[in-house]
């Protein structure tokens, strides 16, 4: 028997994440001259503004809806460890490094465990786009 966890143990972390990560993604892209000037400050390419936004408010909502889980989670544990090397090591956990860790385990969650059986993936396509996780899933 499969057990309820594996199923839908992502949901909530799904969930929460990918609001977590379109909340603070949407305001890179709708001030994106102030995002460029931040990136510009901490000595990254301004250019990059709206592609970290981007990152963060789409791969946020995929999150959500349970598409492209593992790898919108790849993409985003990267950007969780460039923040937290460039901007919130220094401030320390009670600094702000503390919510950047918390989006970087919900994404090594989602990494390994896959999106769950309330998805996109689950109930529309059928199918995973890793399908190992499912497989595994489906197999205990």
């Amino acid at each position: 028997m499969v057990s309820r966890a594996l199923l839908f143990g992502p949901l909530p972390i799904r969930v929460i994440v990918g609001i977590a990560f379109m909340a603070h993604g949407y305001p890179k892209l709708i001030d994106i001259p102030g995002t460029q000037g931040f990136f510009g400050n901490i000595g990254l390419p301004p250019e990059m503004a709206v592609l970290i936004g981007l990152l963060e408010f789409v791969g946020g909502l995929v999150l959500l809806l349970g598409v492209l889980t593992r790898i919108s989670s790849i993409l985003l544990i990267g950007d969780m460890i460039g923040a937290i090397m460039l901007v919130k090591i220094s401030k320390g956990f009670l600094g702000g490094a503390e919510l950047d860790l918390l989006l970087l385990a919900g994404c090594a969650t989602l990494l390994i465990m896959g999106p769950g059986r309330i998805s996109i993936e689950w109930d529309v396509i059928k199918r995973e786009i890793f399908p190992r996780g499912k497989q595994l899933v489906a197999s205990r």
